[in-house]
């Protein structure tokens, strides 16, 4: 039975604490994601909508990026996908009634996951400069207003268009054609948060910024290195490939701070055997401290070295540069160094070597542990490293495995979404369209928070996403966003972000993954049926297309949001047929076909296989690498690592179980025992007798800048956790407050969130 919105916010004072678990899925999984579906869409609902997950006639799960093998199960879901669509596909209406009753001020006191619980937004609304609350607006005034502002800019760079990664291709391209139109590269997307530190490395040393590995080449391996990254919730489905890989004789290092349920051990819902006994997944778990991957595989890589026979000399000689360098920086790699920088024993490195020069294929998969320091960019490039010394990219069953979160974060990129395009795709853009887009570079997330503070930017327009809840810093980029003119946001749901609002703002509701999309016809009818597509985390183009009724009447589409929107600022200056784009997706993607590389014949290609196609990767199809030397290239930056003031902690910002990014789908982390709150951090009980905290105590974190600032986060309770020593963790977005804006990986300006230097205080509220 559906059940209604909470009217409060859950009390969260007193989290409670079991033990965690060592087994991930299972039967405790489908009963949770049973009981979550029903509350959000009732019984046939639910089978109505998740029986159409990741099926080839059915929509891409919003929930994350992992892709799915030709052969389909019939339920081709996990737990947090299911939660995912729930959410989406809920009974629970935000309505006009609604915003009347809640003033912004309200709004602003209330938790991520009260908000999120309320349900989907269901028509425009609009909030006057000096309002306390949103009104209906029409769709027309709603783009009207829009264009006042963006008309009103003494420059098109006042102006940001920031894209969250469930955007489609077909939205995506036709918003940076817009903003490229208007005038500006400001498009800072998600990715600059996440994977900008893979795309940055990957693109350097491989020539592509995209994962070089298929699930084949997973099923195919001999040894795969999952670091800093917890599958079990954040990519469950990802633990079928490993289980499938692993009876197929794998090993498999996991190297991470924490112990994560997911690696250890994983309950198989398809299978009866699974869900009774499971299979064990992690042969040798390296239990790392923060930051110190760069470290480690710098130090494998001076082992492979000085084994004889190791390196694929023939591979490193005809596709790689840089060899002789990287060679003598990793021959001077220090035992001690690296023992301090890991916390890791001389037995465990050398026995993870054995496993490494035993295996013929090996592939290293990553996400946010690796990808959120100061030194991200060089760890990743030492990853590249590892993998060359044995020729282990471009060949099946081996290569880089970046495991991305948003279900077509990497097709936003793939479709222009950056603000540092490369000069062939704005000459192909420009080509087509017959436009002069801006060469100058634009601004990436944490530089667009610095535009908005400094009063540089007074537009901001975000096509999904929680902008406000995502980014580092609150206090600073909530005032940032409250100097804005104007802020709109293309939404399904409420978020922090719709509290935290410029002079004036919008919430225009759109059509989400699950809703189907007709677009009407001018001669009457009932319309034509439409779908997008999304690339998921492996490089492989598909449609998805809703089959529920559409939340209310009064929802657009993204693209349609977008070709309104354009021809609106635009005007009748703009030769751009926006018209006949929201008509029909068709026409936009024959355009892309003819601006982005791989995408030729692109409704072809859908039209004959509703499977999709793979995108073409040189590394991997042809061991080709379009680099600036024409060769893969070896690396050899020095190793840095987090060194740590003696009574501090380092903190990891991560998700619970019941979360997805910054969505809240619950108050437990049932995988690590905490149940029925949020505000918890995990100490290692040592450290924590050490700092004077017992089990059960709050503490404020208080982290610690180089400039001497500090910020703070009150009121956590403690947990003695088996972390890696002098190690915390805790949950974002509660502890986004403590990482400051400037604190970002050199070169690609990711925030640094997985590396804060913290101190623990008693709190108050103890």
């Amino acid at each position: 039975m559906v059940s209604k919105p909470p009217v409060g916010d859950p009390v969260q004072d007193a989290p409670q604490v079991a033990a965690p678990q060592h087994a991930a899925a299972g039967l405790p999984a489908v009963a949770h994601t049973l009981r979550i579906a029903q509350a959000q869409m009732g019984v046939r609902r639910t089978a109505r909508t998740l029986l159409k997950v990741n099926q080839k006639d059915g929509f891409d799960c919003p929930g994350c990026a992992w892709p799915e093998a030709d052969k389909r199960h019939v339920a081709e879901f996990c737990e947090n996908g299911a939660k995912a669509v729930a959410e989406e596909a809920t009974l629970r209406r935000v309505t006009p009634e609604f915003f009347a009753a809640h003033p912004v001020a309200d709004l602003a006191t209330r938790s991520g996951y009260w908000l999120g619980q309320q349900g989907r937004i269901t028509q425009p609304m609009y909030l006057p400069e000096g309002g306390d609350r949103y009104e209906p607006v029409s769709w027309e005034r709603a783009f009207s207003i829009i264009a006042e502002e963006l008309t009103a800019l003494s420059s098109p760079d006042e102006a940001l268009f920031y894209t969250s990664g469930r955007t489609s291709n077909e939205a995506a391209f036709l918003l940076q054609l817009f903003a490229r139109e208007f005038g500006t590269n400001n498009l800072p997307d998600c990715s600059n948060m996440c994977h900008e530190s893979s795309g940055s490395a990957l693109t350097e040393t491989i020539g592509v910024g995209k994962g070089s590995v298929s699930l084949e080449d997973l099923h195919r391996a001999d040894l795969i290195v999952v670091a800093g990254q917890n599958p079990g919730t954040n990519h469950p489905r990802m633990l079928s490939a490993l289980e499938k890989a692993k009876a197929a004789g794998a090993r498999i290092i996991s190297v991470n701070p924490l112990p994560e349920a997911g690696l250890e051990r994983f309950k198989n819902p398809q299978t009866a055997q699974g869900m009774i006994r499971g299979a064990a997944l992690t042969d040798l778990f390296l239990q790392i401290r923060i930051g110190g991957d760069q470290a480690l595989f710098r130090l494998l890589n001076k082992l492979v070295l000085e084994t004889e026979g190791a390196v694929d000399e023939a591979f490193v000689r005809e596709h790689t540069h840089g060899y002789e360098e990287f060679a003598a920086a990793a021959k001077a790699a220090d035992w001690d160094e690296t023992l301090a920088a890991t916390g890791l024993s001389r037995a465990e490195i050398e026995r993870a070597l054995e496993m490494v020069l035993a295996s013929e294929r090996t592939i290293v998969c990553w996400a946010m542990g690796l990808t959120q320091h100061k030194h991200s960019v060089p760890t990743i490039r030492e990853v590249v490293n590892f993998l060359l010394l044995r020729g282990n990219i471009g060949r099946p069953g081996a290569g880089v495995c970046p495991v991305r979160g948003h279900s077509n974060v990497q097709g936003d990129r793939t479709m222009g979404i950056f603000e540092r395009p490369a000069p062939a795709f704005l000459d192909a853009l420009d080509k087509e369209f017959g436009i002069v887009s801006p060469r100058h570079h634009g601004f990436d997330v944490v530089r667009s928070i610095q535009a908005l503070r400094d009063g540089e930017a007074k537009v901001f327009f975000a096509m999904g996403g929680n902008f406000v809840g995502a980014t580092p810093d609150t206090d600073v980029t909530e005032a940032a966003m409250r100097n804005a003119r104007l802020t709109v946001h293309v939404s399904t749901k409420l978020n922090r972000s719709h509290a935290v609002t410029g002079t004036r703002a919008l919430i225009l509701p759109t059509l989400g993954r699950t809703d189907k999309d007709v677009r009407k016809s001018t001669l009457g009818g009932k319309g034509t049926a439409q779908f997008v597509t999304v690339e998921d985390s492996m490089g492989l183009v598909h449609a998805s297309r809703g089959n529920l009724p559409p939340a209310s009447p009064h929802l657009l589409s993204e693209p349609a949001i977008v070709a309104r929107m354009a021809r609106a600022v635009l005007g009748e200056g703009s030769a751009t047929p926006w018209e006949e784009f929201e008509a029909d997706y068709a026409r936009i993607r024959d355009r892309i076909a003819r601006v982005v590389p791989g995408f030729e014949d692109f409704n072809a290609r859908l039209a004959a296989d509703p499977g999709g196609f793979a995108l073409p990767h040189a590394p991997r199809d042809e061991r080709r690498f379009p680099t600036r030397t024409g060769k893969a290239n070896f690396t050899a930056a020095p190793v840095e690592y987090p060194r740590v003031p003696e009574g501090r902690l380092l903190l990891q910002t991560l998700r619970s179980h019941d979360q997805y990014n910054t969505t809240i789908y619950g108050l437990d982390d049932r995988y690590r025992g905490i149940t029925g709150g949020r505000r918890v951090v995990l100490v290692h009980p040592e450290d924590a007798a050490a700092l004077g905290f017992a089990d059960g105590a709050y503490a404020d974190l208080v982290s610690e800048w180089t400039d001497g600032s500090e910020r703070r986060a009150p009121g956590f309770r403690v947990v003695h956790y088996p972390t890696a020593r002098g190690c915390a963790a805790a949950y974002y977005p509660e502890t986004n407050v403590l990482v400051p804006l400037e604190s970002t990986a050199d070169v690609s300006n990711t925030p640094a969130s997985k590396s804060v230097i913290v101190r623990l205080e008693q709190s108050e509220s103890a």
